[in-house]
């Protein structure tokens, strides 16, 4: 993908819309029988619904999983959100780290055009 394909489809209105704060409460039994259903969700391929049960029950394993998803399918901003909602510092260090290369290769090819 070139680099201007990439910067057109930045969103507007920011990269990121994170939050950790939970809406409703749920008993831990709830929440055990979601994270199983968001794990058998995410082994069968269903990932977006996976990742509406691992944000509501903040389970970290399954945000890790799903951030590691979205970076291997070239989906870098959505696997930084799921870095932080983890939270996985390492994570979202190392892909920090990768986009900086990125952009810092993108410089050094403008400045020699």
């Amino acid at each position: 993908m070139k680099k201007e394909n990439i910067l057109d489809s930045l969103p507007r209105t920011g990269f990121l819309k994170i939050s950790r704060e939970q809406e409703t409460e749920i008993s831990s039994s709830q929440k055990s029988v979601l994270i199983r259903r968001g794990n058998e969700l995410f082994n069968a391929g269903e990932y977006e619904t996976a990742k509406r049960i691992f944000i509501t029950t903040g389970y970290t394993d399954g945000l890790v999983r799903m951030g590691c998803y979205y970076e291997k399918n070239n989906n870098p901003l959505e696997a930084l959100r799921m870095y932080y909602l983890a939270p996985a510092p390492d994570k979202k260090e190392e892909l920090l780290a990768k986009v900086s290369a990125v952009i810092r290769k993108w410089i050094i090819e403008d400045k020699k055009e």
